[in-house]
């Protein structure tokens, strides 16, 4: 059985709109206008057990509604939904034991009080065995290397902090399946690359499910291989990462280094996009499909001492798609599909 398995799962709201002025504010008493929001759209989604699954898409494409469907916070409008064998909004106790939510912009630690009492909390509602909550959370508390810091005050501590006392109130009582809604929104460098480090090596250990959701890439490169992304409600994409780069990349990055002692050969804005000109290395955004010619013609007619072919970042690739289906939402619908 899948960790998770959706079908025609879709969420709506009716959404009031406020007029300006007080003669509007007087009319909407009496007739009130509102706009149906589809904030999901009717998505199908299969996760298998210890799968670690990129949940990416545009702000407002229906991301962390999902994760609150599946969690159970807020009822569908349609369809139907299972993680662990469990329908999420029947919000049974034996679910709740079974999985975890984190949300970077939201706190789940008593603010005034040390992390060490929020965790104390915690031990209480899911009922933990005093011995097996105290080996638990000695081990979280060494993997993310915070022992100094868990008798603080919450509110005493940096942003990076907070994440990884919210992280270890979530583990603590082992769930199967975690939930990441932007983990490391907000964080420097250093903390997100110890939030991944501990994420790898946790699910690692644990084979816990895990759907992320984050608006960084170099997280979903070091952590997930397969990757949802999600656009005005509807899935219009499931494959691997590589995947995303064949499948929505017009272009590759050709990167040309020239003797330099050499002059600057003319005519190079012919070949493709330059998008750096640092004389003897040039570097220029030529279509995918054009670079075996273009390379034969300039090893024709170019002195070279070399030359590389890439792939354009990820981050790129990504911005590009989220830009083109935020300008244009029917072209969610053309670009649905699942990799082959």
């Amino acid at each position: 059985m899948a960790a998770i398995e959706v079908e025609g799962l879709a969420k709506s709201y009716r959404v009031y709109l406020k007029e300006e002025g007080l003669l509007a504010a007087i009319r909407g008493l009496f007739r009130r206008r509102y706009k149906l929001v589809q904030a999901v759209r009717g998505i199908d989604l299969r996760v298998e057990q210890g799968e670690f699954v990129a949940f990416l898409g545009p702000n407002g494409a229906g991301k962390t509604t999902t994760l609150k469907l599946l969690s159970g916070i807020i009822m569908p409008t349609a369809g139907t939904a299972r993680v662990l064998g469990h329908i999420p909004w029947k919000r049974e106790d034996a679910y709740r034991r079974r999985f975890a939510l984190v949300m970077g912009q939201k706190n789940q630690l008593w603010w005034d009080l040390p992390a060490q009492e929020s965790f104390r909390l915690h031990q209480q509602i899911y009922r933990i065995d005093p011995k097996t909550f105290a080996r638990t959370r000695d081990e979280l508390v060494s993997l993310l290397g915070v022992r100094g810091l868990i008798s603080q005050p919450v509110r005493e501590l940096s942003l990076g902090e907070r994440m990884k006392m919210e992280l270890i109130a979530a583990l603590l009582h082992s769930p199967e399946v975690l939930f990441l809604d932007e983990p490391t929104i907000g964080l420097d460098v250093v903390a997100q690359h110890a939030i991944q480090n501990f994420l790898r090596h946790y699910q690692q250990q644990r084979r816990t499910t895990i759907l992320l959701t984050s608006h960084y890439m170099k997280d979903v490169a070091a952590l997930c291989r397969r990757v949802v992304i999600i656009a005005h409600g509807q899935i219009m994409y499931d494959g691997s990462l590589e995947g995303i780069i064949d499948r929505f990349s017009r272009h590759k990055v050709v990167t040309l280094q020239f003797p330099p002692d050499g002059a600057r050969p003319a005519g190079l804005a012919r070949l493709g996009e330059v998008v750096e000109d640092s004389f003897p290395r040039v570097r220029l955004r030529v279509d995918r499909r054009q670079v075996p010619e273009t390379l034969a013609g300039m090893l024709r007619s170019i002195s070279l001492e070399d030359v590389s072919v890439e792939d354009p970042p990820l981050e790129e690739v990504i911005a590009e798609v989220f830009e083109q289906v935020s300008r244009q939402p029917e072209a969610a619908e053309a670009l649905t599909g699942k990799e082959a």
